[in-house]
């Protein structure tokens, strides 16, 4: 395929293969991030540690995100982008393969640290290679793909990883990572084509993109609507369990629904992306707030439970490509910077989020992390208002 310069863009079908791929990527990523979710037991039992050293193998590969994020701009100045992106889907590979046989706890952990580097690396540079791969008017949809392979992977991956353990053990579920990883890399290696660095030297600290008012605000509302999402949806189990009375296989049903959902949410609101951004920016989160309310006031009715949590799926899905086309159109000129930016707060926000929701759940009940994160919620809308008139102002 011939080499393509910086600003130019590919506008034949074979730009959607390489999309293509990258959407397998990341589904492979995110299932790999949340697998152990469901296998911590027999990794503990399988390497002689306790449950809670075993759940690390998720915090540190979150942390190792937010690091990769906020400097694999600078790392890789200069690199072809379709080289560094081979870097990190490689890894993905080589992380399944660490961790599949892995002797040891910290074996285990270095495994996952490498895939913390992955997600970060890929995630952050992924809007920005999606703008130059499709037009303008197509990079909402192109977002939407790559979200709708997050949305699967995050849906299936702990139920998946569950039943895979019962049936192969837990190396056989990581193992069986590998082959999906290499086709996804024999994918994006045969339709990627070639992008060359930026000929202009890129932002390398990122946080210096702060001082425009309006990446400011947008970042605010990018936190607070992360924090009140996973405030919530952590505790979802036990909310369904505990208090709404679900048994496994409903909870089951219940949790797919809202994946499905939210695979028809990203493709829906991204068609309306590209003349209501900021007003979906606003209303999603107002929405979520309204719905995670709404899980309070009817906990005890399994119906209105369900309905409700499968509109929080469909509505609270597709945030992240509204933001991603905002980073796409107010960061087109650092779109790599702004995205690692992103990343980071994004991946902050979940660590955050869950942490004080969970000692919320804990200590004063379960309907306090419900309402803590509508407030957020409510705090991501206002930020969005106060963005998008930062917007309406001549800079």
């Amino acid at each position: 395929m011939a080499e393509l310069t910086y600003r130019e863009t590919l506008k034949s079908p074979s730009a959607w293969g390489a999309v293509g791929s990258m959407a397998l990527t990341v589904s492979v990523l995110i299932a790999s991030e949340f697998m152990p979710v469901s296998l911590l037991t027999p990794i503990a039992r399988d390497l002689s540690m306790l449950e809670g050293q075993a759940g690390q193998a998720i915090s540190i590969s979150g942390f190792f995100a937010v690091v990769t994020s906020l400097f694999v701009t600078r790392l890789t100045t200069g690199i072809d982008r379709k080289k560094v992106l081979t870097w990190f889907s490689a890894l993905l590979v080589f992380s399944a393969v660490v961790v599949t046989f892995a002797p040891s706890y910290w074996t285990l952990m270095a495994g996952r640290a490498f895939l913390g580097i992955a997600i970060g690396g890929f995630w952050s540079m992924s809007t920005a290679i999606v703008m130059r791969l499709l037009p303008q008017d197509q990079v909402p949809k192109g977002l939407a793909a790559l979200n709708a392979g997050n949305a699967i992977a995050a849906t299936i991956s702990a139920p998946l990883g569950s039943f895979l353990g019962e049936l192969i053990g837990w190396r056989g579920a990581f193992f069986l990572v590998v082959p999906l990883a290499l086709v996804a890399l024999a994918w994006q290696w045969m339709t990627m084509p070639d992008l060359p660095a930026k000929d202009e030297k890129p932002t390398t600290n990122v946080f210096r993109l702060l001082v425009r008012r309006q990446v400011a605000l947008g970042m605010t509302a990018i936190l607070l609507l992360f924090m009140g999402q996973f405030a919530l949806f952590t505790y979802l189990r036990p909310y369904l369990e505990s208090v709404s009375g679900f048994n496994v296989t409903s909870l089951s049903l219940v949790l797919l629904l809202m994946g499905l959902a939210g695979v028809g949410g990203t493709w829906s609101i991204s068609r309306l992306l590209p003349r209501r951004l900021y007003a979906l920016a606003i209303g999603i989160p107002l929405v979520m707030a309204l719905l995670a309310v709404g899980l309070v006031a009817a906990s005890r009715s399994q119906l209105a439970v369900t309905l409700l949590l499968g509109a929080w799926g469909f509505i609270g899905t597709a945030a992240p490509v509204a933001w991603g086309t905002w980073l796409s159109q107010v960061l087109s000129d650092d779109a790599e910077a702004g995205g690692g930016l992103q990343v980071a707060v994004i991946q902050f926000a979940i660590t955050i989020g869950a942490a004080l929701g969970g000692l919320l759940f804990d200590h004063i009940g379960w309907w306090s992390s419900f309402l803590f994160a509508a407030l957020l919620l409510v705090g991501s809308s206002l930020s969005s208002l106060a963005a998008w008139r930062a917007s309406q102002q001549p800079s």
